[in-house]
């Protein structure tokens, strides 16, 4: 079955589309890394963390996952994920750290 929502990991396209998922302190770093380049490290952050939130790796052609698209499991893990705000954007951080780092090593 073809989904043109899915990918191989959270693509950068649904970050918009996840705003209104949580409260406020998620409606603010959404919207501080929408407004941010493509390239920018703190989209690689966010894709990192939303691929490790959704269990990107794990995904395949065939599963429930897959079939229903990126934007849907992005949402239904945003909604199973029972922790404040402050600690998805804690998630965030740590991938935004691990991102520069990987970026300054890369040079």
């Amino acid at each position: 079955m073809f989904n043109p929502d899915t990918d191989l990991i959270f693509p950068p396209r649904g970050i918009s589309s996840l705003s209104n998922e949580r409260g406020k302190a998620w409606r603010d770093l959404v919207a501080a890394v929408e407004e941010t380049g493509p390239d920018s490290p703190e989209q690689m952050a966010f894709i990192l963390m939303m691929a490790r939130l959704n269990s990107c790796a794990t995904c395949n052609a065939d599963s429930y996952r897959a079939i229903h698209g990126c934007t849907v499991c992005a949402k239904q893990s945003l909604k199973r994920f029972h922790s404040m705000d402050e600690e998805l954007t804690g998630l965030y951080e740590t991938a935004k750290a691990e991102v520069t780092v990987f970026l300054t090593e890369e040079k």
